[in-house]
């Protein structure tokens, strides 16, 4: 594990950080003089990193609903950083659970909200004593959809609003010590994603029974095509990385900004439309309208 005496004085800590939005991330902080540890799924992704950057980025295979895991990954990081601290904890990881909400096995929506919000908090409780050390910024990445829930995707929506309201307590909690957290609230992007949602979503629709599928197989099908679609068009992750890189080293922090075009329209939506507006809205924006 590198320490940031032999690179730079600058350490940022990514989670889920092996592939899609998180890997580019790293990168992209890795070449702004970053030493940049995190979390992966597989040893072929801490290498692929290591590789790629130089040895800059030094990943742990971590799973992050395992809270003592977190904090020995999380210790030995903080033992590395020693007393210049941790500039930036960027909270990325996620798992996305599609599907009508009375077809889902409540394990499964579980299991969403193990990783996005009780993993998410692991992390940042992990790492706070190193954050307070540097005067530190986390970034929590979430997404529109916290805002503008949409049919068939609540798990997502839910588990990422709840994060942002932990972040908005963070905020107000940790502004004495000089801790700034910063809600990235992202739209849709190119990245290992839509490949990885076209198949969750496969898999819901094979796994429904003949009387759900009765009931919601022609507007989970018209969802599940739309959203692919969605994302097969959206911001490109390297650019995604860019202005989250950017977010996180914006003076002074922005209590909430968004990712992409979209996201921005989203955002502006939200505040906007009344709750009537909204809820054809979001049926629209699927193309159940």
């Amino acid at each position: 594990m590198p320490s940031p005496s032999e690179h730079s004085h600058r350490a940022a800590v990514v989670t889920g950080a092996g592939g899609g939005l998180g890997r580019d991330i790293a990168l992209g902080l890795a070449a702004k003089g970053y030493v940049v540890f995190g979390t992966a799924m597989s040893p072929a992704e801490v290498q692929d990193l290591k590789d790629a950057s130089g040895g800059r980025v030094s990943l742990t295979v971590c799973d992050m609903t395992r809270e003592q895991a977190v904090k020995a990954w999380a210790g030995g990081v903080s033992d590395a950083l020693g007393d210049s601290g941790l500039e930036l904890l960027i909270n990325n990881a996620g798992i996305l659970t599609p599907g009508p909400i009375e077809v889902l096995p409540l394990d499964a929506i579980r299991r969403e909200f193990d990783v996005n919000v009780f993993g998410a908090l692991s992390v940042m409780n992990a790492f706070l004593p190193a954050l307070r050390k540097a005067r530190g910024r986390i970034v929590q990445i979430s997404t529109w959809t916290a805002s503008v829930p949409l049919p068939f995707n609540g798990p997502s929506g839910a588990s990422k609003a709840a994060m942002e309201v932990f972040a908005a307590v963070y905020r107000a909690e940790l502004k004495s010590f000089g801790v700034d957290v910063v809600v990235a609230a992202a739209g849709n992007m190119r990245t290992g994603g839509p490949a990885k949602t076209a198949a969750a979503l496969a898999r819901v629709a094979d796994a429904m029974t003949a009387e759900q599928r009765g009931l919601y197989g022609q507007s989970f099908n018209t969802f599940a095509t739309t959203l692919n679609g969605m994302q097969s068009s959206g911001l490109d992750s390297i650019l995604a990385a860019k202005r989250v890189i950017e977010l996180a080293e914006q003076v002074p922090a922005p209590s909430r900004a968004p990712v992409g075009t979209d996201a921005d329209e989203m955002l502006r939506a939200a505040r906007e439309k009344s709750d009537d507006e909204l809820d054809a809205f979001r049926l629209q924006i699927v193309g159940l309208g």
